[in-house]
């Protein structure tokens, strides 16, 4: 790294010997610090490399052309992200839980002047009401029991870049004042503190609560929703974008394949049949999770109709659909609901007429027409 050089005034009487040690021992003690400071400096420009390569992963996985969907609905889903992606607009993205509005928000978030910024993301019915104000514009010390510390909240945290607040039905009626003045004033104030800080943040929410009934219902401000309903998002459900499903599917089999190791090349046709005449309750989340748990218990390279859960196992499917007649089920139902009250009043024909709110004679008809055994009741 370099050389220690040191000139002494001669005396008849210095041990050099000892003095080079010393000197030696000094020049050693440089020398580490220097190779700390090297190695410090050498951290700092991979953490750099690290960090800009992540970011610009992330971009490219949340671009929004990588977004799965081809059917009319998505299509004008992408025309609006296109529109106000490159702007600062507040956006509001409203669907069925499980529909993706997560991804959309980074979507908008990669592909907005605001990419290099931090995305920072709340799930604000996971958080209590208690914690979410202190979560969202944080705290001073001692401003509260357990407070030891100043923390910084997550409108800090997102300085020029993006605050996604996920569910932010579930706000209480008191954080959503406080909220209310970041959206109008650009400033807030940490729990306890008296300064005033400016928030360079956009804001990106998004529900699958019908606001318009919250606030019919005094559950959410009126101010606040009109101030976040600036550009609507509307997630379409899944089972509005059928064409989208096989896609979707494909993209779910192909990328959990890789993670666990399988050789999965496609799904056979009675399972797409199943998947198809199914009506996803739960979304795209619930077909990702579906397609995940076949890849697991798939045992060849194709994914059939045994492979998909007991929820997507229709009649036709499973061979189990009914070949009795309307009457026959309705008879059989009938037999089964009187023998059951015939238990119940231990064969007692009265009681199980008042119990099925009826008459006797036609309990006693209904018992003749099945020819019930009422002796066996009443033991």
């Amino acid at each position: 790294m370099g050389t220690l050089g040191v000139d002494l005034a001669y005396h008849k009487d210095r041990d050099y010997q000892e003095e080079s040690r010393l000197f030696g021992v000094v020049a050693s003690m440089i020398g580490q610090a220097l190779a700390a400071h090297r190695h410090l400096e050498d951290e700092r420009k991979k953490l750099l490399e690290e960090n800009t390569t992540l970011r610009q992963e992330l971009r490219e996985r949340y671009d929004f052309s990588n977004i799965i969907g081809t059917s009319g609905p998505m299509r004008q889903v992408y025309e609006q992200i296109h529109q106000v992606a490159r702007t600062t607009t507040t956006v509001l993205i409203r669907g069925e839980s499980g529909t993706g509005k997560e991804l959309i928000a980074h979507a908008i978030h990669y592909n907005s002047t605001r990419a290099k910024k931090p995305f920072i993301r709340v799930n604000c019915a996971a958080l209590p009401e208690t914690l979410i104000e202190s979560e969202l514009f944080g705290y001073e010390k001692g401003a509260f029991t357990g407070a030891q510390a100043r923390k910084r909240g997550r409108f800090e945290l997102a300085e020029g870049g993006t605050l996604f607040l996920d569910e932010i039905g579930e706000i209480n009626p008191s954080t959503q004042v406080k909220l209310l003045r970041v959206l109008q004033e650009r400033e807030f104030e940490r729990v306890g503190g008296t300064e005033t800080l400016k928030a360079n943040v956009r804001l990106i929410a998004a529900t699958n609560k019908d606001l318009e009934t919250a606030i019919s219902e005094k559950a959410f401000r009126e101010d606040l929703y009109y101030r976040l309903n600036v550009f609507t998002l509307f997630i379409p459900p899944l089972r509005e974008r059928k064409s989208d499903l096989l896609l979707l599917a494909d993209h779910f089999v192909a990328k959990y394949s890789r993670e666990h190791g399988k050789n999965i090349r496609r799904i056979s046709t009675p399972a797409i049949d199943m998947l198809v005449s199914y009506h996803w309750p739960g979304n795209v989340r619930e077909l990702e999770n579906i397609i995940e748990r076949s890849v697991l218990v798939c045992d060849g390279n194709a994914i059939h109709g045994h492979h998909l859960p007991p929820t997507l196992q229709t009649a036709e499917a499973s061979e189990t659909v009914t070949s009795n007649s309307l009457t026959d089920s309705v008879q059989q139902f009938e037999k089964d609901l009187i023998a059951d009250a015939l238990k119940t009043t231990r064969g007692n024909r009265a009681k199980a007429a008042r119990l099925l709110q009826t008459t006797e004679r036609i309990i006693n008809y209904k018992v003749s027409k099945y020819e019930i055994d009422c002796s066996r009741f009443r033991a």
